[in-house]
C-alpha cells in the first residue's frame, strides 16, 4: 500500500475520465476502451453462454473445478458496461471464492429501462436453480450498478419466494438513483470519475418515469429483511461512498449479517485496478474468504 500508486491512480482516471455532457453511445465506447486495456489472465477462460434466455460469460480459472458458482452482475449505471468487458474483475473474484463464474449481460437502458435488468438478472438467477444447482452453492457479486443490481436481485428473489444464494458482496454499490447521499456533493473533487452530472443523466434514461426511490431500483429504500450475508466495500475517495454506508446501516437495521468494508484513499471500484494498487489485491482476498467461507459453511450445513 502505496501513496504513490494512488497518486499514479488517480492521474491516470482523471485523463480518461468519461465526459458528462457526452452521449450514451460515446460514453460506451470510452468505458469500453477502458475496461479492454487490461487484458485477462492467461489461465482464464471465456465462454459465451446463456441462462434462462439471457446472455451470459461463463468465466473459469484454470484448476478451479468446483460446484460453486458466482453470480456476476456488471457496472456502468445500469446503460454502460458488458458481461465480457467485467470479465476481468469477476474472474479475479471467482478465482479467490474457488468458484465459476456466470456473469450476466442484462439489457441495458436507454434501449431497455428499468424493470428490464432486474427481470434478467431475476431470470438468470431461477435458470440457474432449474438446473439443479443448490442455492447454498452460489453467491452473487457486482460492482457499481451491478453491486445495487446484486442486492436488488436478492430482494426481488426473496420476495417471488424463491431459496436466496449463500451470501452477496458488493463493490462500490449504485445504491441510491436519488442521488440523496451527502458524499455526491462532499467526495466530488476526489472523485476522479463519477458525479452528480454524470450520473443524472443516466438516472432518467433507467427509471423512463419510475420513481427512482423504488426498492428494485434504490436498494437503500427495500426492506432488506431476511437476506444472507452481505460483504461491501468502497472507497473512501468516491461520491458513492454514502450509498455504501447506507445499504450497509439499512442491512443491519433488518437484522442482516452485513460487513461494510471501507478503504482509506482509494476510488471507485477500485479492486478494478489489482495491477496498479496493492489495496485491490488485499480487499480481493477478503472477499474471497468471506465468500468462500459462506460457501464452506453452507456445504457442513447440508453435508
Amino acid at each position: 500500500m502505496t501513496a504513490e500508486q494512488r497518486r499514479q491512480l488517480d492521474a491516470i482516471l482523471r485523463q480518461s475520465a468519461i465526459p458528462s455532457d457526452s452521449d450514451v453511445a460515446e460514453q460506451r465506447r470510452l468505458l469500453h476502451a477502458l475496461a479492454s486495456a487490461q487484458p485477462l489472465a492467461s489461465d482464464v477462460v471465456v465462454t459465451t453462454t446463456e441462462l434462462g434466455g439471457v446472455p451470459t460469460v461463463e468465466i473459469t480459472v484454470e484448476g478451479i473445478a468446483s460446484r460453486h458458482v458466482v453470480l456476476y452482475f456488471h457496472g456502468g449505471v445500469y446503460v454502460l458496461g458488458d458481461a465480457f468487458s467485467a470479465a476481468g474483475l469477476a474472474s479475479e473474484v471467482g478465482r479467490r471464492a474457488g468458484a465459476k463464474v456466470f456473469s450476466v449481460d442484462y439489457r441495458l437502458a436507454p434501449e431497455h429501462p428499468f424493470p428490464a435488468a432486474v427481470d434478467d438478472a431475476l431470470s438468470a438467477y431461477e435458470a440457474l436453480l432449474r438446473r439443479g444447482t443448490a442455492p447454498s452453492d452460489v453467491v452473487f457479486a457486482g460492482e457499481s450498478a451491478g453491486g445495487g443490481l446484486s442486492v436488488a436481485t436478492l430482494v426481488n428473489a426473496r420476495d417471488q419466494g424463491l431459496p436466496l444464494p449463500a451470501a452477496a458482496y458488493a463493490m462500490s454499490p449504485y445504491a441510491d438513483l436519488t442521488l440523496a447521499g451527502a458524499t455526491i456533493e462532499t467526495k466530488r473533487e476526489v472523485d476522479a470519475t463519477l458525479s452528480r452530472e454524470l450520473l443524472q443523466p443516466r438516472v432518467t434514461d433507467y427509471t423512463a418515469g419510475e420513481d427512482p426511490a423504488l426498492g428494485l431500483i434504490s436498494p437503500v429504500f427495500a426492506v432488506l429483511s431476511g437476506l444472507p450475508p452481505l460483504l461491501i466495500q468502497v472507497g473512501s475517495h468516491e461520491v458513492l461512498l454514502d450509498d455504501a454506508v447506507r445499504l450497509a446501516r439499512q442491512a443491519a437495521t433488518a437484522d442482516v449479517d452485513v460487513t461494510l468494508d471501507i478503504t482509506a484513499g482509494v476510488p471507485h471500484v477500485f479492486q478494478t485496478f489489482r495491477p496498479l494498487l496493492d489495496e485491490a489485491d488485499t480487499a480481493l482476498n477478503r472477499a474471497g474468504q468471506f465468500l468462500s467461507a459462506h460457501l464452506t459453511d453452507a456445504d457442513l450445513l447440508t453435508g
